[in-house]
């Protein structure tokens, strides 16, 4: 038999202690409410398999609990109790989920009966959904092109960890593929059921982050209409991941401690914390044990994150990956266009050999969908792929030395294209964001002289 956390809602508080005994000494966990505002509580701070409510809570309709439990998403199955049995009642009950429709007076054998049924249901469901989560992640691996040593070693260290419910930290510059190794991670573990969360760290300031992570009530700050639940409470169950923890402030990497040690987040605004159940997945760019030293991260939450670490080299140090990733991307290319004579010379493979790849497996995926975009015929030579906006064999301006304005032009546009966002372009370049709005500014202003080769 399936034991289960199971949630119990009757305004009777006899008959709810009986049942909570009565499903304990089963070996299952219950929670046990009076009230529908109390129901939804439990189902935010609890992972309940099942609920087992009154048709009538107080003033209040059980029916409402099972509208709450369809429209939040929770994946909590629902048996029905009542003493005014009818099958209108029965119908709509089963229409808003619920697995069964029992009348009181229940005898504990038939609710043993009709308990045991669901959760088998459920657990089978469960199980069908993991193998199918199992096999996207074995599908998800075989994106993760791994010809080199190391990246051969980060997939196995992928397969070892699937069953190790443990915070993992990986590293690496922007554009290797921290998030498809994450999502890997997450597809393979059994919490593949449950929601996989990410949100990049660097793209929100400071209180909107805040808010974003734990959530908020209503009335909390400016524009807070309505309660809202954080991303640790959509993952509830699954798996969160924070890319760029790097960006996160001093005040925010407190809150992400207290949430890894206790399992619990507070809602800005809030006087309660709400429990969750989540596994954290972390990236960053950035030199996180340079950071400590500088005070700019907590040791202790870095202890917290860095429990498995994976690091991503960049693509010019795994080279043995960079013709399997070109053919790769051909093929995704080929299939997007229905263009299955699309190919590359060997002397155009070459080139994309030999270039160092700043922008890492991102930028070649947008080198390849870029030089076909530019290019009329179906096979690239070398001078036709485009290793930059403005660079096309067919019309490639004649050789000469280059200014120093057009040399950092160039490497800014590259970072831009490959990075995506300023922020992160202007972090690469390890200049501020408004030092790079300047700059962008004077490229314009030159661009705008005729004559100008920039």
């Amino acid at each position: 038999m399936t034991m289960a956390t199971i949630l119990i809602v009757d305004d009777e508080f006899s008959i709810r202690k009986t049942l909570g005994l009565l499903l304990k000494s089963d070996g299952h966990a219950t929670v046990e409410v009076g009230s529908l505002s109390e129901a939804k509580a439990a189902l935010d701070r609890h992972l309940v398999d099942l609920v087992i409510t009154d048709m009538r809570i107080g003033n209040d309709n059980g029916l409402d609990l099972l509208a709450h439990i369809k429209d939040t998403g929770h994946a909590a199955e629902s048996i029905m109790l009542t003493a005014y049995g009818s099958i209108e009642s029965a119908v709509q009950a089963t229409r808003l989920g619920a697995y069964d429709y029992l009348t009181k007076p229940v005898s504990p054998d038939e609710l043993r009966l009709r308990v045991n049924k669901v959760l088998e249901k459920k657990s089978l469901r469960e199980e069908v959904t993991r193998l199918r989560g199992a096999l996207t992640g074995r599908d998800q691996l075989a994106h993760i092109i791994a010809h080199s040593p190391r990246m051969k070693e980060i997939v196995q260290i992928i397969e070892r960890i699937r069953d190790r419910d443990l915070p993992v930290l990986i590293t690496g510059e922007t554009g290797t593929g921290k998030e498809v190794v994450a999502q890997a991670i997450y597809l393979l573990s059994s919490r593949n059921r449950r929601p996989f969360v990410a949100i990049n760290c660097c793209t929100l300031p400071d209180e909107l982050l805040d808010s974003e992570l734990f959530g908020h009530i209503k009335g909390a700050f400016t524009g807070a209409t309505s309660n809202r639940k954080g991303l640790f409470q959509q993952a509830h169950g699954g798996a969160l991941f924070l890319d760029e923890i790097g960006d996160v402030s001093p005040r925010l990497q407190a809150k992400l401690l207290r949430a890894l040690q206790e399992g619990e987040v507070r809602p800005v605004g809030g006087e309660t914390s709400v429990r969750v159940d989540v596994r954290v997945i972390v990236a960053t760019n950035q030199d996180l044990d340079q950071m400590v030293a500088q005070g700019t991260f907590r040791q202790d939450l870095l202890f917290r994150l860095n429990v498995i670490p994976i690091h991503i080299p960049p693509l010019r140090e795994r080279r043995e990956d960079i013709l399997p990733l070109v053919e790769h991307f051909l093929e995704q290319e080929r299939v997007r266009l229905v263009r299955p004579d699309l190919d590359l010379t060997p002397a155009a493979r070459q080139r994309l050999l030999e270039y160092s790849w700043p922008g890492n497996v991102r930028e070649l995926k947008n080198v390849i969908e870029r030089s076909f975009a530019l290019h009329a015929g179906p096979v690239l030579d070398a001078p036709d792929v485009a290793l930059s906006l403005h660079t096309s064999g067919a019309k490639a301006a004649p050789e000469r030395e280059k200014t120093l304005a057009e040399v950092e032009a160039e490497h800014i546009r590259r970072v831009l294209e490959s990075c995506g966002n300023q922020v992160t372009a202007a972090r690469v370049l390890g200049i501020s964001r408004s030092t790079l709005r300047r700059k962008l500014e004077e490229m314009a202003a030159l661009l705008s002289h005729p004559g100008s080769s920039l």
